[in-house]
């Protein structure tokens, strides 16, 4: 990992972002900077107070790793360079929400749900005419049962992840 000045940081940083238009994936870390070498001290009164620097990284994955430490005086300059250059190359990589198929499948969860919340009233002759509505009903009633219970194993299962 090179450790290089910001300003050199931003270059390589916008380069590595061309470099990786068509594929590739690129990581971005930062980090408060306690200490710069020896040992770390345990925390103290005055350390709530006093400001740290932070440090960041960048890396392909591969053999492509730099970092830089910016200075708190200097960090609101940073981050407005920095912040320039990440929108201008996600501008073109980042695909745009798809705010209609979104609200459909929100709408047909929501179909979904209030269906499983009606009840079938099974009515009619069990012999002569009507049988095959009545048969329809029943098996229309069966099936309700068992999304019923599909739905609440499933909101049993997330209870339970969540809980986790």
């Amino acid at each position: 990992m090179q450790l290089v000045d910001n300003e050199d940081f931003l270059k390589r940083v916008s380069t590595l972002f061309e470099s990786n238009t068509k594929s590739g994936s690129i990581w971005l870390t930062h980090k408060r900077l306690l200490h710069e070498g020896g040992d770390a001290h345990m925390s103290s009164e005055d350390d709530k107070d006093k400001e740290h620097p932070c440090l960041i990284r960048v890396t392909d994955g591969n053999e492509v790793k730099y970092s830089t430490v910016v200075q708190p005086g200097d960090l609101e300059t940073f981050h407005a360079t920095y912040g320039n250059i990440l929108k201008s190359s996600m501008a073109t990589t980042l695909r745009k929400r798809d705010k209609k198929r979104e609200k459909q499948k929100a709408e047909e969860a929501a179909r979904k749900k209030r269906q499983l919340q009606q009840e079938i009233v099974v009515e009619g002759a069990k012999r002569g005419a009507g049988r095959r509505k009545r048969q329809r009903k029943v098996k229309a009633a069966m099936k309700l049962e068992e999304a019923k219970k599909r739905a609440q194993e499933k909101e049993e299962a997330k209870a339970r992840t969540k809980s986790s």
